[in-house]
């Protein structure tokens, strides 16, 4: 009998396994493909050739400079977002006990987009420089994130508490919002709606270099706190039994989460879906298993993007979508099937 058990234990972790080698073997394919498109023409052995030496000595032809200086850049952001959001709408799902928890559902995004808005349109910022709109969507964010702490502390960090302060920060944000948006000029107007679609477009080394260092940091504590999540899905008054600090958990990883947002959508904008997709396309092919189900929710929020992404350049070409729209035409078709296939039934 033990072998038995033993040996179907294998099987189910060899099975998350294989899944998480086709997706990163996936991942890279498609990273190949995204970066020959454009105006340039080169083939996908010759993008694989140039990032490879590129990594040890970097060359100075025009291939060189166009994947290295133009294409790679975008990519390696939508990796590094697709990534950043998967894994948190993961999370959130996780501790709010709630299928329709993102990165997004707590107001975060409409706290980044009232700072953005408040450079844009009014010029003011926290500091000054070209970085103004970022540094002030990440400030906003972060007020944001500790508003809610703060509201939902009074309720022991309950799902209920922290959703319910979530949905009150989103609406306060987004009546400044538009109030700002009342009193600007039309061009200012024009940017703010464009920074809220998302874009990719923005993307450089340097805000690379923060994006990863931030994940670096987050990923693994959200990793080590993959079996308190698998127990938190039992129900709070189980985990505790279990000797799960269930509010520690919860505020950690709120935290966490949150950093990760907003290092991400100051520099892209909104992006919406990644975090709700993501996570429950891993959670049927998966399960619910968070060892398995962060990391695969990751791989799979990248893959998004980077197809999103693709979409977006290719679809209208000349004519670049706005990712977040592209983002937006895949996760509500999705959202619409599960909606129809669970029947209510999530976890």
């Amino acid at each position: 009998m033990p072998e038995t058990t033993t040996g179907k234990y294998l099987s189910f972790v060899q099975k998350k396994v294989f899944f998480l080698a086709i997706t990163t073997i996936a991942l890279i394919l498609v990273v190949g493909i995204a970066v020959t498109i454009g105006s340039y023409d080169m083939t996908i052995t010759d993008v694989y050739r140039i990032i490879a030496q590129g990594i040890l000595n970097p060359g100075e032809t025009t291939a060189d400079l166009v994947i290295w200086n133009v294409r790679l850049p975008r990519v390696c952001m939508g990796i590094a977002a697709g990534a950043g959001l998967g894994i948190c709408g993961a999370v959130l799902q996780a501790i709010l006990r709630n299928p329709l928890a993102s990165p997004f559902t707590l107001g975060i995004t409409a706290a980044a987009t009232f700072g953005a808005s408040l450079a844009i349109i009014l010029g003011i910022g926290v500091f000054g420089g070209s970085y103004i709109v970022v540094i002030n969507a990440f400030i906003f964010t972060l007020i944001a994130s500790f508003a809610i702490y703060a509201l939902a502390f009074t309720k022991k960090f309950t799902p209920g508490a922290i959703i319910m302060a979530g949905i009150a920060i989103s609406y306060l944000f987004g009546a400044l919002t538009s109030f700002l948006q009342y009193v600007g000029t039309a061009d200012a107007l024009q940017q703010v709606v464009f920074w809220t679609m998302g874009s990719l477009g923005r993307a450089n080394w340097f805000a690379i270099h923060i994006v990863a260092a931030i994940l670096t940091v987050t990923i693994p504590i959200l990793l080590w706190y993959s079996m308190d999540l698998n127990v938190m899905g039992s129900g709070d008054e189980a985990a505790k039994s279990m000797g799960v600090d269930v509010g520690r958990v919860r505020v950690v990883t709120l935290v966490l989460t949150s950093l990760i947002t907003a290092g991400i959508i100051c520099f892209t904008g909104t992006i919406g879906f990644i975090g709700l997709v993501g996570p429950h396309i891993c959670r049927m092919l998966v399960g619910p298993d968070h060892r398995f189900l962060l990391p695969a929710s990751a791989l799979m929020g990248a893959l998004i993007l980077i197809c999103a992404d693709m979409a977006s350049r290719t679809l209208f070409a000349p004519q670049v979508i706005p990712i977040g729209i592209m983002t937006s035409f895949i996760g509500v078709p999705f959202f619409i099937y599960l909606f129809i296939k669970r029947r209510g039934m999530y976890w």
